[in-house]
């Protein structure tokens, strides 16, 4: 599934302030990069981070999700990357919090 260009936009919009950002493709959807380091991925309309041993819990305890995806194999779990919880897309402040934590475990 490839990243929705809206949402894209969106969360591009949102993380501005963390300052320089690039975006590109990336496993079928957009990868986003705070000087050079990815910490962050869009799947269709779905905002990845990058999680850390110490930072999983959190996400798992809002409800969020590793990546998952399918091969001939069967189901290959990232547990590097986990769906960002609901409310900080609705939550600037939060977003950009959760996001320089993932941008800590990137580099």
């Amino acid at each position: 599934m490839s990243a929705n260009k809206e949402f894209v936009s969106y969360i591009e919009e949102q993380l501005a302030p963390l300052g320089f950002l690039s975006t590109g493709p990336f496993f079928g959807g957009r990868d986003i990069k705070y000087h050079g380091n990815q910490f962050a991925w869009i799947i269709g309309s779905t905002l990845y981070l990058r999680v850390s041993d110490i930072t999983r819990p959190e996400f798992e305890a809002e409800g969020a999700q590793p990546f998952k995806y399918m091969t001939k194999k069967g189901e290959v779990t990232v547990r590097k990357f986990y769906t960002a919880p609901e409310f900080l897309l609705d939550d600037t402040e939060q977003l950009l919090a959760w996001s320089r934590r993932a941008i800590e475990t990137a580099a």
